[in-house]
């Protein structure tokens, strides 16, 4: 593999994540919000002692 072609396919690796990171957010998440906790804290009086 020759020098220019190693630069290249460096240069191209780089631009490709630093564009991946500054694209726009593409996850499906649903907008609903903060939930509230609904469940029991754990009441087991035990302690981890290592």
């Amino acid at each position: 593999m020759s020098i220019p072609r190693f630069i290249e396919n460096a240069i191209q690796y780089v631009s490709e994540a630093v564009t991946r990171i500054f694209a726009p957010n593409d996850d499906a998440y649903p907008n609903i919000g903060v939930q509230p906790f609904d469940g029991e804290p754990n009441k087991d009086e035990k302690s981890a002692d290592w």
